[in-house]
């Protein structure tokens, strides 16, 4: 492994962006001059956010993680199998590592892992670590967006076949528009290859209630968080008690939609300049929406992915889905016979 997120020398976004510092100002100021306001839910994770996120995975009422990774366990030798030999393992969204653990044991003599997330910290640890358990494992992190476009210039010599996983349910904070977007380009970089997919499902509002409103308070310090990282890195002045978490399912677009709602008036300085929060009025931070498995299946086939096998737990509350890309087109042969 060479220098940790920074340097991947056969990996790399279509061009340089913005240093992250930066585009978030640019993005949290757009969403507080504009009605309504909401800023994407990607610039949780910088370092405190990153943690925050791992400590919501292990509460109780949390059960996203703790599903997903018993239906990895459980399924590990047949999603291996799809996989295959030698194959090249792009994650997005890899955060701590830890359930591509559960794939790379399953996995016979995968070439290279290529963790893709935001946070530079949580890569270098993560890809460290992963190094010093699989030492005849490449690891090739990538600090980036995996929302936009990524091109993979060329494949690890070795392997057979290149695969994207895409777990926790991060697809879910995406619009149907975006998820749709984001499927079709994996179709493309994963041609002759797949994406397995972690797609929480609909369920009792109350079971959802309680994931996004846990009584430790930790979603909320979460959410509060993106206030915090603009204060430490914008120059603002956000009052963090003086914003209430608040999440709700909305059983229509099945899904749960999070908010910091101011609770008084007040005026926050950002970058210097200078907004008003009327009491009330709330900065949308994050959807999450929640599928069903016909309509998961029925939005990756729209984006050019073929549905292979879907695996849940016994309460049907979350599913792992193969898809299956089809490989390039053989060029007609040219001539008459």
């Amino acid at each position: 492994m060479r220098n940790l997120a920074l340097e991947v020398s056969d990996i790399d976004p279509p061009a340089r962006s913005m240093p992250a510092c930066a585009e978030f100002g640019e993005s949290l100021l757009l969403a507080l001059r504009s009605r309504p306001r909401r800023i994407a839910p990607k610039f949780f994770y910088d370092e405190a956010g990153s943690a925050l996120f791992e400590a919501i995975c292990a509460l109780d009422e949390y059960y996203l993680t703790r599903t997903e990774v018993s239906i990895l366990r459980q399924h590990a030798a047949q999603i291996a199998h799809l996989i295959g030999l030698r194959a090249e393992i792009v994650e997005f969204g890899a955060g701590s590592g830890s359930k591509i653990r559960i794939l790379l044991d399953a996995l016979a003599r995968p070439a290279r892992y290529v963790p893709v997330d935001l946070s530079v910290a949580h890569l270098d640890h993560a890809a460290r670590a992963l190094v010093h358990d699989y030492p005849g494992l490449e690891v090739a992190p990538l600090a980036a967006d995996f929302t936009r476009p990524l091109v993979l210039t060329t494949h690890q010599p070795a392997a057979n076949r290149r695969v994207g996983v895409f777990l926790g349910s991060t697809i879910g904070n995406l619009s149907l528009e975006e998820a749709h977007e984001f499927l079709g380009r994996a179709a493309v970089l994963f041609r002759g290859g797949g994406l397995l997919v972690g797609v929480d499902l609909v369920k009792d509002p109350a079971v959802l209630h309680r994931a996004y409103n846990d009584a430790q308070g930790t979603t909320a310090a979460f959410n509060r968080n993106l206030l915090g990282r603009a204060n430490r890195e914008l120059d603002a002045d956000f009052d963090l008690a003086g914003f209430r978490h608040y999440a709700f399912y909305e059983p229509l677009a099945q899904r749960i939609q999070m908010h910091l709602v101011s609770a008084r008036q007040q005026t926050v300085h950002v970058c210097q300049e200078e907004f008003v929060f009327q009491e009330g009025e709330s900065l949308h931070t994050e959807n999450s929406r929640k599928y069903t498995v016909d309509g998961f299946r029925a939005l990756a086939r729209r984006a050019g992915l073929t549905p292979g096998p879907v695996w849940c737990d016994p309460k049907q509350w979350f599913s792992v889905h193969w898809l299956a890309s089809p490989p390039r087109p053989t060029p007609a042969s040219s001539g008459a016979r």
